[in-house]
C-alpha cells in the first residue's frame, strides 16, 4: 500500500474524530528507505494528554504522535529548548490527512515561524563553556594512548563541535541521520571537513587531522579555554 493511502487508512480506522491528521518524515520527503516508517502527527481536541505508539500497519511501521491544542505546542517548545525541532519539522512538512484549511494553516504557520527563527542565541558564558568542555575532550583525545578510548572520545568530540558550530550560527541541531544533513544545510564545505577528519581518524587510527581541525575550530571562535574557567563560583 502507498504511503498516504496506508497513512489514511489508519487515520480512518483508529482517528476517525480527530481534527487534524498531518503524514510526515522521509516519505513525504522523498528519501525513504526500505526501512522507512510513517510518522503520523494527530490533534485532537478531546484529549486531556499527549502520547506517542508505534505500530504496524498496511505492510508499514508506524510512529503517532498524539496531541491536543495545547501540548504541541508545549512539545513545540520542548524541541525547540533543546536545539531540534521534531515536531515543529514534522508539522511544517506535513500533508494533510485530515483537518480544516484554517486549523491547518494556522499549525503550519506557528511551525513554520518557529523554523525560520531558530534556536536562542547562545549567552557569551554558554559559549565559554562549551568551548572548555572541547577543549578538555580535544586535550583527552590526544592523550589517549587506547583505541578503544580514542573511538569514543571521538565520538563524544564529533557531538559537541556539531553543537557548538550550529548553534552559534543560529542553526538547528540535528541527530542520527540528521547529524550530518543539517550541518550541510549550514555549511555544505565545512560539512566535508567534518566528514573527512573524523572518516581519516576511524580509517586509519591517525589522530592528527582531527586534533588540526578540532584545535582550526576552537580559534575560528576564540580559542581553547582552560585558565580561570570555573562554573558556579
Amino acid at each position: 500500500m502507498k504511503p498516504i493511502e496506508a497513512a489514511q487508512s489508519i487515520i480512518t480506522s483508529q482517528f476517525p474524530n480527530c481534527d487534524v491528521a498531518l503524514l510526515g518524515g522521509s516519505v513525504v520527503r522523498g528519501e525513504a528507505t526500505k526501512t522507512s516508517d510513517l510518522d503520523i502527527v494527530i490533534v485532537d481536541q478531546s484529549l486531556s494528554s499527549c502520547y506517542r505508539e508505534s505500530f504496524y500497519s498496511n505492510g508499514w511501521p508506524v510512529e503517532v504522535f498524539v496531541h491536543n491544542f495545547v501540548t504541541y505546542k508545549t512539545f513545540f517548545k520542548m524541541d525547540c529548548d533543546r536545539g531540534r525541532p521534531s515536531l515543529p519539522q514534522l508539522i511544517s512538512e506535513g500533508i494533510v490527512l485530515k483537518g480544516e484549511s484554517e486549523i491547518v494553516e494556522k499549525l503550519k504557520k506557528e511551525a513554520n515561524d518557529l523554523l525560520i527563527k531558530g534556536p536562542d542565541k547562545w549567552t557569551e558564558e554558554t559559549m565559554k563553556q562549551k568551548r572548555y568542555f572541547i577543549s578538555d575532550t580535544l586535550d583527552d583525545f590526544i592523550g589517549a594512548s587506547k583505541r578503544e578510548e580514542e573511538l569514543f572520545i571521538a565520538n563524544l568530540l564529533a557531538e559537541l563541535i556539531h553543537e557548538y558550530v550550529l548553534r552559534v550560527n543560529g542553526q538547528w541541531l540535528g541527530n542520527s541521520k540528521w547529524f550530518i544533513r543539517v550541518l550541510r544545510r549550514y555549511d555544505d564545505h565545512y560539512a566535508e571537513q567534518f566528514v573527512a577528519a573524523f572518516d581519516h581518524f576511524y580509517k586509519n587510527g591517525d589522530k592528527n587531522v582531527l586534533i588540526n581541525f578540532t584545535e582550526k575550530m576552537l580559534e575560528l571562535y576564540g580559542g581553547r579555554v582552560f585558565e580561570g574557567f570555573s562554573i558556579g563560583k
